[in-house]
């Protein structure tokens, strides 16, 4: 039996595992939580001055993720939630230029990491990451929440 990384054999059975990924394998929102969907959300450039589509107006793939992480934390707390709270993300990734055209999948775990399956914060939401093509010009990153919280 050949099993990926997200499986380990106990037993004879195949069961999943606890990942060293900064992501769950998956997570279940118990009945009478209030679920949230947060877009698509894409990094603002970091250099203005260059134009539109220009190498670094963006910044690389863990600037643009840091600075997404950043914006939806954001989102997040204005509606009373935080990332413990995130159930389930969907990251699109775009070649770095400054990877020879290869996805910083390493580059967007190192922030990932830095928010989900911490001491402070250890909820992992699942996560799926594909590589695309983004019609915002420079961006090499975009990312989707969707949480969920017993609300009052």
């Amino acid at each position: 039996m050949i099993a990926s990384w997200k499986f380990a054999c106990l037993g004879g059975a195949l069961a999943l595992c606890v990942s060293a990924m900064p992501a769950a394998a998956q997570r279940v929102v118990p009945p009478g939580q209030t679920i949230f969907f947060f877009s698509g959300t894409t990094a603002d450039p970091i250099n203005p001055n260059i134009p539109a589509g220009g190498i670094g107006r963006m910044g690389d793939t863990v600037q643009q993720a840091d600075n997404i992480l950043g914006k939806l934390q954001a989102m997040l707390a204005a509606k009373g939630l935080g990332f413990g709270d995130v159930v389930a993300a969907h990251v699109f990734l775009v070649g770095d230029p400054g990877k020879g055209g290869e996805i910083d999948f390493a580059g967007l775990n190192s922030e990932w990491a830095r928010r989900f399956g911490t001491p402070e914060q250890p909820n992992r939401p699942s996560r799926s990451a594909l590589q695309v093509r983004l019609p915002t010009p420079g961006a090499l990153v975009e990312i989707e929440l969707t949480a969920a919280k017993q609300m009052p």
